[in-house]
């Protein structure tokens, strides 16, 4: 029943031998949360069926000792479950996270840079592709020390198979076929939206994150001034590849050479520094 609903909330055919994770921490008289309960059998098993009823919870679940892009799950009781408490990002800071205002130009570099590991990570490491439909600020935290992100709101993240089902709709035209910031196109012949999503998670996040924080020269940085040009230039080539009025995935190289540029910052800031 557990693998039903997981292939019904993710699309994911998994075998019960693949469900360890959701069964962490509920071992037979455990106790639960401060109330110093006992949960028996039937307590368990009523409590995971209201877990696994959380899409999130499921994904944090399956995702934990895989992702060190996404939160762990602490423990659980009943039907509520614990995560890590971080500083969400603020789309009214520049530096996106408060704590990183005093430290600007170190902390965008650092913070864009695990933006792009994530990004390699979804799109690689996993048995298939994890979109991110929903990317704003406010769905990301990043650690003050190692400055690596983490999302902590995947209710709109979708495998592969969740996600070609999403988008096959019937429509009229490309803006029906728009799912957040996931987008296909239709087929005006069939009036069927593609299942194949033609942006990707790079192409929003240099869109609604990478954008914002590289549309001006960031003054007093230590950067060079032809190194934030050339970095603002491919930020530009990446959230809007061709100019297109739908939104296309940038061309592959695009990734690499975003990479290095920040990279190249990076070493800038490192030479500037008394």
């Amino acid at each position: 029943m557990v693998a039903g609903e997981v292939k019904s909330a993710l699309g994911l055919e998994l075998a019960n031998s693949s469900l360890g994770p959701l069964w962490r921490g509920r071992r037979p008289g455990g106790r639960c949360g401060g109330v110093g309960g006992v949960l028996g059998w039937h307590g368990q098993v009523a409590s995971l069926w209201a877990l696994v009823q959380q899409e999130e919870f499921l994904y944090l679940s399956l995702l934990h000792g895989l992702s060190r892009h996404v939160l762990p799950i602490l423990g659980s009781c009943g039907h509520f479950y614990a995560v890590e408490l971080l500083a969400a990002g603020s789309p009214h800071l520049h530096a996106l996270f408060r704590w990183a205002r005093g430290r600007q130009a170190w902390a965008v570099g650092s913070i864009a840079l695990s933006f792009l590991d994530m990004v390699q990570h979804f799109d690689h490491d996993f048995s298939h592709r994890l979109h991110l439909c929903d990317v704003k600020p406010e769905n990301f935290a990043s650690g003050k020390r190692d400055f690596e992100v983490v999302a902590i709101d995947v209710d709109m993240a979708f495998f592969e198979p969740k996600m070609r089902e999403i988008l096959e709709q019937n429509c009229t035209g490309d803006e029906d076929c728009n799912f957040f910031d996931c987008f296909s196109k239709c087929d005006l012949q069939a009036n069927k939206c593609g299942a194949q999503r033609v942006n990707s998670n790079l192409q929003v996040i240099c869109d609604k994150i990478f954008r914002h924080w590289f549309s001006s020269p960031l003054k007093g940085s230590g950067v060079s001034f032809q190194l934030q040009q050339q970095l603002q230039e491919a930020v530009q080539e990446c959230a809007d590849p061709r100019g297109a009025a739908v939104p296309q995935s940038p061309a592959p190289g695009i990734f690499w050479k975003l990479r290095s540029l920040l990279q190249a910052s990076r070493q800038d800031l490192e030479a500037a520094k008394p």
